[in-house]
């Protein structure tokens, strides 16, 4: 069990600054190895407790036309719309509604390239959150394993250092002061 110890003291023997010098992380991460306590958290999961369900709507839409079934079924259904307004209505006695040069389909289009391009962005803008929370996280484990290191790595030498005059001691040899 690691004993609890100074979080300023951590910051001047482990970093060489004061406690209130360091930024917020890094003070948040000292306290935390004072503590010995667990430091790991799902980035995944910070980002989605900021969600607004508009946020989560636009990650589902576009996760949908960011997909290959969209884009086959947006595929098939320009295909059957071209077929039909080309010909296929006349043949079974309708007409056509929307004629070459297909200006009803441009209008549908260029709606849904409108809305969807908005939608996509802002899911960018949300992954981009995620990343940032992801990287400051990692930023957090990797500075706190480098301390967890750092203590281990003065806490070794103290014990060589207690392990020599213990020798010298048994041998009789005066001190190295």
């Amino acid at each position: 069990m690691i004993q609890e110890a100074d979080p300023h003291q951590l910051a001047r023997d482990l970093l060489g600054r004061d406690f209130d010098d360091l930024e917020a992380d890094e003070q948040r991460v000292l306290r935390r190895v004072a503590a010995g306590t667990y430091t790991g958290r799902d980035a995944d999961e910070l980002a989605q407790g900021h969600a607004t369900k508009g946020d989560r709507l636009a990650d589902r839409v576009a996760s949908i036309g960011g997909s290959w079934g969209f884009i086959i079924t947006f595929g098939v259904v320009l295909l059957v719309w071209i077929v039909l307004n080309s010909g296929a209505l006349k043949l079974l006695g309708l007409g056509e509604f929307d004629a070459f040069p297909f200006i009803f389909l441009n209008l549908m289009l260029s709606m849904l390239a409108a809305v969807q391009a908005p939608v996509i962005l802002m899911s960018q803008n949300r992954q981009a959150m995620k990343d940032r929370i992801a990287a400051r996280h990692d930023y957090e484990v990797n500075l706190r394993t480098q301390l967890e290191i750092l203590r281990l790595a003065h806490r070794i030498e103290q014990l060589a250092q207690a392990a020599r005059a213990d020798r010298r001691d048994a041998l009789g040899q005066p001190s190295e002061n």
